[in-house]
């Protein structure tokens, strides 16, 4: 991503994690990186990113440490709020992308046998 594609992803990418940390944390007492790019769906790299930008995010011995008290989160969630309007995702309902196989010429269905024998 580029520097100005990532810089404009940070306000959502912050507002994000510190709401999920606050609303989420609570139902487990540890939770990984990887826990929180499956519940959100931002990748990985860009979380540690958002995390070191936000100060709550430590690296001892080769392992990242979210190290936050619940007050910090919640000044972190007034500095960053989540922007409205919400998606609700029971309302998403996703269908499949389908094309005309007739009309699309690079499929092998629409070409046309080769005439030359030997």
């Amino acid at each position: 991503m580029s520097d100005l594609g990532q810089q404009a992803y940070i306000p959502y990418w912050t507002s994000t994690i510190v709401d999920f940390l606050l609303n989420e944390s609570n139902e487990s007492k540890s939770m990984s990186i990887m826990d929180i790019a499956k519940k959100t769906s931002i990748m990985a790299e860009d979380i540690i990113y958002a995390l070191n930008t936000l100060g709550i995010l430590k690296f001892v011995n080769g392992v990242y440490f979210i190290s936050s008290e619940r007050k910090l989160l919640v000044d972190l969630a007034k500095k960053h709020p989540v922007k409205e309007p919400r998606v609700d995702p029971s309302k998403l309902h996703w269908t499949p992308y389908l094309t005309d196989v007739k009309r699309d010429k690079f499929s092998l269905s629409s070409k046309k046998p080769s005439l030359q024998q030997d």
